[in-house]
């Protein structure tokens, strides 16, 4: 037996519930919705959205960082607090980087205003102090050359790096400075090893190749195709160079082919003049060219050997003749004095000789 069969008061009650239209002494208040902070822990204060994103465009503008910029190449910029954007200040004061110097780094890699600084960059800095064993004082030299640093991975990228590169050659009295960590942030695989075996390509062995690049670590920073390729064609086919003088100079490779290295072939070939690639590269305008006339007026007068006094005849000695004295040497006891004829000095010379006799 069912209990509505014992107990049917308990579905046909007999003063069943009065509803609101039948009865208009119900009165059934309807309070408003409460928040829903009231049951919850969090305070009825939710900062605004709109006075967050206004707060870390001004923080953004102080740091001298393009918030427009910043906001585009990192997106989840837009919803991480403003102390995480802080966090990371204090992370890079940390490693010795000025607020100025911070905000050109900031405004250059964006995706590091949102970077865990435990998680992302103190491995940097450890890798950094430990590993390649730069300096404490010299950790802020490294990340100023080279921001790229904070946003390589050491596992993926700047511990192969350091081995390829320490196989090579960059250890002990060679190891890595603040100077070359920015070698640190190149992709083995697809930057250092080629360069190596474009060098290798030319005849040299890896010991010298190591050596070059010891030498030179700019070779490794060069593009193959845009820079190494191009000069050494133009060192053989133009200059008629020999690759041995490559392996004494590797600096070769760091000037520009365009701005230095042709003009200053095109000079020498124009006075008849044969200099290594040190002496004709390292030198500035105006000592190459000093350099220049002095081995004129040496196959002028005929006697290798000596070294020149200047004097010009006149304020003016462009088309005049210059007179040549010469020291004494073990081959004359006396100076020896010439004279260059008129259509033999030049304007240019004429400078050279008057800067010479004001010596």
């Amino acid at each position: 037996m069912s209990i509505i069969e014992l107990h049917p008061q308990f579905l046909f009650s007999q003063n069943p519930i009065p509803k609101p239209f039948q009865n208009p002494t119900f009165n059934l208040r309807i309070k408003p919705l409460t928040s829903i902070a009231q049951f919850s822990q969090q305070p009825n204060t939710l900062p605004d959205r709109g006075l967050i994103f206004r707060e870390k465009s001004l923080y953004l503008h102080k740091l001298n960082i393009n918030p427009e910029k910043a906001f585009r190449q990192n997106p989840t910029l837009r919803t991480c607090p403003l102390t995480t954007l802080k966090s990371v200040e204090r992370c890079l004061s940390s490693m010795g980087i000025p607020r100025t110097a911070m905000g050109r780094i900031l405004d250059m890699l964006p995706q590091l205003l949102t970077r865990d600084p435990h998680r992302d960059l103190y491995p940097i800095l450890d890798f950094l102090l430990h590993e390649v064993r730069i300096p404490y004082p010299d950790v802020q030299k490294s990340i100023l050359r080279c921001p790229r640093l904070l946003v390589s991975s050491v596992e993926e990228r700047l511990r192969p790096s350091l081995c390829f590169l320490r196989e090579l050659g960059f250890v002990g009295p060679h190891s890595l400075t603040c100077q070359t960590t920015l070698l640190l942030v190149s992709s083995v695989e697809d930057t250092l090893l080629p360069k190596v075996e474009f060098l290798r390509g030319l005849g040299f062995t890896r010991l010298e190749v190591s050596n070059m690049i010891v030498r030179s670590p700019a070779l490794l920073t060069l593009s193959v195709v845009n820079n190494l390729a191009p000069k050494v064609e133009f060192f053989l086919k133009e200059m008629n160079g020999d690759v041995a003088e490559l392996k004494r100079f590797p600096q070769y490779f760091s000037f520009s082919l365009e701005g230095r290295i042709k003009p200053r072939h095109a000079l020498l070939v124009r006075h008849g003049v044969s200099l290594s690639l040190q002496q004709m590269l390292q030198v500035s305008d105006g000592g190459l060219e000093d350099r220049l006339f002095e081995m004129r007026l040496r196959g002028l007068v005929g006697r290798q050997s000596f070294s020149f006094s200047l004097q010009p005849q006149s304020s003016n000695c462009a088309g005049e003749s210059v007179t040549v004295t010469t020291r004494a040497s073990p081959c004359h006891n006396q100076p020896q004095t010439c004279f260059i004829s008129s259509s033999e000095v030049t304007s240019h010379d004429c400078d050279i000789i008057k800067c010479k006799s004001s010596q």
